[in-house]
């Protein structure tokens, strides 16, 4: 049963009244005796603990995926750079090393 909080506009007087759902609210003041009584509505104090309540907690393997995925494309386009540069290096360290062809000139012998 929940707990509902009464205040009287004509005396001030506060109290909580535990009732079922299915109660009427209550009217009548039990200190003046006058039908002035309104119901409060307060703020419900919800604590959410443990895993899954925010945006970097994911309950289930479902909601990593997409944040796995964004990791591995990221990690597949560094490899992918680090093998172009390697490659890179590689043939110009091969041009560097071979000789430049000696140039003669046509009818002549050496």
């Amino acid at each position: 049963m929940p707990l509902y909080s009464y205040r009287c506009d004509n005396c001030g007087v506060q109290f909580e009244q535990r009732q079922h759902f299915t109660d009427a609210p209550l009217v009548r003041c039990p200190e003046c005796g006058e039908d002035s009584l309104r119901k409060l509505y307060q703020p419900v104090g919800v604590v959410f603990k443990g895993s899954g309540f925010y945006a970097t907690d994911h309950r289930s393997p479902s909601g990593q995926s997409a944040v796995k995925k964004a990791e591995n494309a990221e990690k597949a386009e560094n490899a992918e750079k680090a093998e172009n540069a390697e490659k890179a290096e590689k043939t110009e360290s091969s041009a560097a090393a071979e000789p430049a062809p000696s140039k003669s000139e046509p009818g002549t012998s050496s």
